[in-house]
């Protein structure tokens, strides 16, 4: 059978800066250093794109989590 997965890698890092845009400065450098490093993240895995947004502490912490569940089946429902 041919299927696709369409993966996420999610975090979220804490630094100093003086700007929102610094950080996003910071991390895209060294995100896009590792994968370049990295062949297999694109050539096997398929990865084809870094997104992130720098935002200030505090409620978007929380409102931002996002859980997700996946269901394997289970013979014995």
């Amino acid at each position: 059978m041919k299927c696709k997965v369409h993966w996420i890698i999610d975090g979220i890092v804490e630094l100093e800066t003086e700007s929102l845009e610094e950080a996003e400065k910071l991390i895209s450098v060294h995100l896009n250093e590792f994968v370049s490093r990295q062949p297999d993240l694109t050539e096997k895995l398929g990865a084809r794109a870094i997104q992130g947004k720098a935002f200030l502490p505090g409620s978007e912490d929380q409102e931002g989590l996002q859980i997700s569940v996946v269901d394997h089946g289970d013979d014995s429902d």
